[in-house]
């Protein structure tokens, strides 16, 4: 017996359209330099679990159509709005544009502690380079500059759990 993805049992049910079409919640996702594409995979998989309205793919990280984000996706490649920018700094002026807060994701000695941090809606997230973080060019642009506060040994969790973590508190007001 063959199996389907996720994607043909809801195109069968009819339910792509429905869902693509449904409400997405005033929350971006901007990606600056992820250099794996596994990690871009699995965020677009919590984007699609967050009803992200959008992610921005900018620099060096990686764009569909490739296997290994789509493989780790689950196929949310299909239904999450996204778009390829060359360099950060423009996706951040042109959320600004939209009005967005705009709230990076990094531990500085400015950054606040993410459950703490008052977000206002729409709220774009800036994930950085697995390795050297979010660019200190775009920490300059954000209105905001959260942690999530490590108490192990190391000193960060992987970009994608973080997007998942920061995701779900952003949209619990």
């Amino acid at each position: 017996m063959k199996k389907r993805t996720v994607a043909q049992n809801i195109k069968l049910k009819g339910g792509l359209e429905k869902i693509k079409g449904a409400q997405r919640n005033e929350l971006y996702f901007v990606l600056d330099n992820l250099k794996s594409m596994y990690n871009v995979g699995a965020i677009f998989r919590t984007a699609d679990a967050l009803r992200v309205k959008e992610i921005f793919l900018c620099g060096i990280t990686a764009t569909p159509p490739r296997n290994k984000i789509y493989k780790v996706s689950m196929g949310a490649v299909d239904w999450v709005d996204w778009e390829y920018m060359k360099n950060t700094t423009e996706a951040i002026e042109k959320l600004k544009d939209e009005g967005a807060q705009i709230v990076a994701l990094e531990q500085t000695d400015k950054s606040i502690d993410f459950r703490k941090a008052h977000y206002q809606k729409p709220v774009a997230i800036i994930f950085g380079h697995e390795k050297k973080g979010v660019s200190s060019k775009v920490l300059k642009m954000a209105d905001l500059v959260v942690e999530i506060p490590m108490q192990g040994m190391a000193n960060s969790l992987n970009v994608a759990t973080s997007a998942g973590i920061i995701g779900y508190e952003v949209l619990k007001d």
